[in-house]
């Protein structure tokens, strides 16, 4: 199609709407018929007009009064079959214009100098990335673009080597990371980035144009973080790391030995011992230090958990937490809702989930077992890093339980572990804010979504693992939890300082499992809503139901239907 002159300010005014660029729907822009993206489609999965029109607009900001020979939808690069200029890379298919806007004629022998095969970028696992040619392969991707510190970045070839898995990259495609690059990742990954591709300046531009600007709550909150890290909080207190597991050897050690004379405290010690290897797995498998990486096994040999598993699902509860759709932890429906659903998603049990509320909390570690292994299996298939080792850490774990503890011990305890687990995590975010949309604000949202719980006695201290400080964990969830104490007035003093909406949220114990309790009540007592968001997505970036995360393979007690 030629394209015609658009005038700056109504180009303007589609790049500045809201709905004009969601996610990746409109800076990948390649040769493929048209497919499945974000907005702008009927219920057929045709492009409505006002899509087709915004792809011919962005185009134009994109690449300038040309002749376009496709727009197309966003996710996978399939096999060309026209020669495309330089100015098109990672874009679209473009012909050449001469000078009167005809189309230049193709050189038969390749020889044209305007006239080449187009380029993608190919990284390894140091960030150090090469230009090759595009592949024809439908999962290639030639535009993944990611903000992090203010500055674009091409990661469509860094994807594939990421070494927590492609879906992470692909969840953020058109959005910025900064923050959840810097929690999750070593002072040397957050060197690493910085080697990879930027965007093409069109592109970013676009995407700029797009996304929310910085608020000054993230921007102060990275002030913070630099001070914290420049003044020593994440170096951990050996003395009680060593405590800690000594704790747990001696729960372990005690339930071996009265499992013949005493099995149901046999059973008490070893569900406590279960909950306390849980909560020293999650800070393993969240360090990012010498020690952590160590210990990151620990997990899977104490728990019976897989860290693969535990990061796919674990993190992206971090990253996107209380979205609907998306969060993997509020998805426990048919059993428990959080929220009224739309009638096409209801069940009986909802009207009764109050009074039940305690049945599926025991299942948690049940499932969460089931879909380590299921995870762990499919890992080593797809040759996920240590997979083959992982595999092995859980073995061990079940060759050391079925030798020292009798099925009417472990089994029991198991549930009994589950049970208290759920009474801990579940409550310090299903009483806040849910999100029917992505949260460009991070910061602000983890403020928002999360209370935390103030303990009452030691028991209670040691019991909760940490998790009471729930908001210090989500901001900073590599720092050892040791820290927290400490950290609590500084976010305090951030929140009031800041102006963030509800502040430091914090109840005491039981009131906090009250609260949980009274959400089932009332949600239980509701009518259903229609046009609820569904617990398992709508094909949103990130959402449960597209199954791009390998720990997406239970999704709760959902799946477990």
């Amino acid at each position: 199609v030629k394209i015609p002159y658009v005038p700056t300010d109504l180009l303007a005014w589609f790049i500045s709407t809201p709905r004009v660029i969601q996610s990746n729907a409109i800076h990948d822009i390649y040769p493929c018929d048209f497919e499945r993206t974000q907005i702008g489609y009927h219920n057929n999965n045709t492009p409505g007009p006002t899509m087709m029109l915004r792809r011919a607009v962005m185009g134009i900001a994109l690449l300038g009064p040309s002749s376009v020979s496709g727009f197309a939808a966003p996710h996978h690069q399939r096999r060309m079959t026209t020669p495309v200029t330089t100015s098109a890379r990672f874009s679209t298919v473009v012909e050449a214009p001469t000078a009167n806007g005809a189309s230049a004629p193709a050189v038969e022998d390749g020889s044209s100098s305007s006239v080449v095969m187009p380029t993608a970028w190919e990284c390894d696992e140091d960030a150090e990335c090469v230009e090759v040619p595009v592949c024809d392969d439908e999962e290639c991707r030639t535009t993944l673009d990611v903000r992090i510190h203010g500055k674009w970045y091409d990661l469509s070839g860094w994807r594939k080597a990421h070494p927590a898995g492609a879906h992470w990259i692909d969840w953020y495609d058109g959005r910025d990371a900064t923050e959840v690059m810097d929690a999750f990742h070593s002072k040397r990954g957050r060197e690493m980035y910085k080697r990879l591709p930027g965007s093409t300046p069109e592109t970013a531009a676009v995407l700029e144009a797009s996304v929310a600007p910085y608020s000054q709550t993230e921007l102060n909150f990275r002030k913070l973080r630099d001070q914290l890290e420049e003044e020593g909080w994440w170096e951990r207190d050996f003395v009680r790391e060593a405590t800690l597991l000594a704790i747990w050897a001696s729960l372990a050690v005690g339930a071996a030995a009265t499992a013949e004379s005493a099995p149901p405290v046999s059973t008490l010690l070893l569900a406590l011992s279960m909950t306390n290897a849980g909560w020293l797995g999650h800070d393993y498998i969240h360090g990012v230090d010498k020690f952590t990486d160590l210990m990151r096994p620990f997990a899977a040999v104490a728990a019976g958990l897989g860290p693969t598993w535990w990061s796919d699902k674990h993190n992206k509860h971090h990253a996107l937490t209380n979205e609907m759709g998306v969060d993997e932890d509020i998805a426990t429906d048919p059993f428990l809702f959080p929220y009224a659903p739309d009638p096409a998603n209801d069940s009986p049990l909802r009207k009764i989930q109050h009074l039940i509320f305690f049945i599926p909390f025991s299942f948690l570690f049940a499932l969460w077992r089931v879909d380590t292994l299921k995870v762990a299996v499919d890992s080593v298939e797809v040759k996920r890093p240590d997979a083959k080792n992982e595999l092995w850490y859980l073995l061990a774990h079940y060759f050391v339980l079925l030798t020292f503890f009798p099925l009417s011990v472990w089994v029991p305890a198991v549930f009994a572990s589950g049970l208290m687990s759920a009474l801990i995590v579940t409550p310090t975010h299903q009483s806040e804010e849910f999100f029917e949309e992505y949260q460009p604000d991070w910061v602000t949202a983890q403020f928002e979504s999360t209370r935390n719980a103030v303990t009452t006695n030691p028991f209670s201290e040691w019991l909760w693992g940490g998790m009471q400080y729930q908001l210090e964990h989500h901001l900073f969830p590599s720092m050892p939890r040791s820290k927290y104490p400490k950290l609590r007035p500084i976010l305090m003093k951030f929140a009031e300082e800041n102006n963030v909406p509800g502040g430091y949220r914090e109840s005491g114990e039981f009131e906090i499992l009250y609260m949980n309790w009274d959400l089932y009540r009332k949600v239980a007592e509701a009518d259903p809503v229609p046009g609820a968001p569904y617990s398992r997505g709508n094909g949103q970036l990130g959402a449960i139901d597209l199954g791009t995360s390998p720990g997406a393979g239970g999704v709760g007690l959902g799946k477990f239907m």
